[in-house]
């Protein structure tokens, strides 16, 4: 699977970690940095990359991280067609597969060790949409809600 995969420095050593845990898997993975550690970076700039990415590679998935994993899912939510969600447990990350279609799993760096987050992005990688008629129709209006925005 192409997977698109970044962090601000609050994230940057888990999002290594997870890095070299999709590669050996087998995974294309796009790292979209940061490169080196810099205390001074900013979030917006690796999630939009990490959402435009996924937004231009249709069933792709990409992962965010930063400290709270909420600074980096509200930017990812801007970009047209992706659908971020926070994952703070397994069940809420099988939710976000199964009901919503997530195509980007943002982390809590501060929040999650190193052993869920692996768990985590598995969970998020393996997991199917449910395709359920009751889920669709939501995606529906939140795309229509995209294309109302977006214009």
């Amino acid at each position: 699977m192409k997977i698109f995969i970044g962090a601000d420095h609050g994230g940057y050593a888990l999002k290594n970690i997870l890095y070299k845990q999709l590669v050996a898997k087998g995974h294309s993975v796009t790292d979209c940095g940061p490169q080196v550690l810099n205390p001074e970076d900013d979030y917006p700039d690796y999630a939009r990359k990490v959402a435009e990415g996924v937004a231009k590679n249709a069933g792709s998935r990409g992962v965010l991280l930063c400290r709270s994993g909420l600074g980096v899912g509200v930017v990812a939510n801007k970009v047209r067609g992706v659908r971020a969600g926070l994952g703070l447990s397994a069940n809420a990350v099988m939710h976000g597969r199964v009901n919503d279609d997530l195509n980007v799993l943002t982390l809590a760096a501060d929040a999650i060790t190193e052993h869920d987050a692996e768990a985590f992005v598995e969970l998020f990688l393996i997991t199917p949409f449910g395709g359920e008629e009751r889920n669709v129709r939501r995606l529906q209006k939140i795309a229509d809600l995209e294309a109302q925005n977006f214009k």
